[in-house]
């Protein structure tokens, strides 16, 4: 049997790559404390992850960002021209509440409440970033994070993320990233610090 190698060179993300994407963000997002609010039944957790992250992908973020994968990792992220048609249309959000079921209203008051810790300035914002456990240290994670950071240095645009997860919170702070803001969910809602990065100008060569 030919041994495949598994890379960390970071490539566009297209429609046909949906089932790579969902499934290594399914496992990656399965220990993520708001992923674990929104999908609470570990028997159903990964079905339904594969699920949610499929619909965003396909709809959102595929459609109106810039998504990229590796072998085992995969980034979504909204430059400043993609934020307003980001916004997920009716159909989007019919799947989503299907997807969620009785989580779903727990959903929208999680995404209005985001939305209003927002930046309101131009920014790039890194919406999904995950890579697949068993690939955790290759390489993967980071290799999409510069990738993209690269992008937004070139605009000359500042990053924003959220993360509910504190031990994620080093890893983006090694890339420049600071927190600017904690605060928790409604609706009992796991904690998100909301980061941010300044944009650093390129190297003179």
């Amino acid at each position: 049997m030919t041994h495949v190698p598994i890379t960390n060179i970071p490539k566009v993300a297209t429609i046909d790559d949906a089932q790579l994407v969902s499934r290594t963000l399914a496992s990656a997002f399965d220990d993520d404390p708001m992923m674990r609010w929104f999908f609470p039944d570990a028997s159903s957790r990964e079905a339904g992850l594969g699920r949610y992250f499929t619909t965003l992908f396909t709809r959102q973020y595929a459609r109106h960002g810039v998504c990229e994968r590796t072998d085992a990792a995969a980034a979504f992220w909204v430059p400043p021209e993609g934020q307003a048609k980001a916004v997920p249309d009716a159909n989007t959000i019919q799947e989503l509440q299907e997807i969620l079921g009785d989580r779903a209203l727990l959903f929208r008051d999680a995404a209005e409440a985001a939305a209003e810790h927002s930046a309101q300035e131009s920014h790039w914002y890194l919406a999904v970033i995950g890579a697949d456990p068993a690939a955790r240290g290759q390489g993967h994670g980071a290799a999409l994070l510069r990738s993209g950071l690269a992008k937004a240095d070139a605009a000359g645009l500042p990053v924003c993320l959220e993360s509910s997860k504190p031990s994620n919170l080093p890893f983006y702070e090694r890339f420049g990233f600071t927190v600017c803001e904690e605060f928790q969910l409604p609706g009992g809602g796991p904690v998100l610090w909301a980061m941010r990065r300044e944009p650093c100008a390129p190297a003179v060569l």
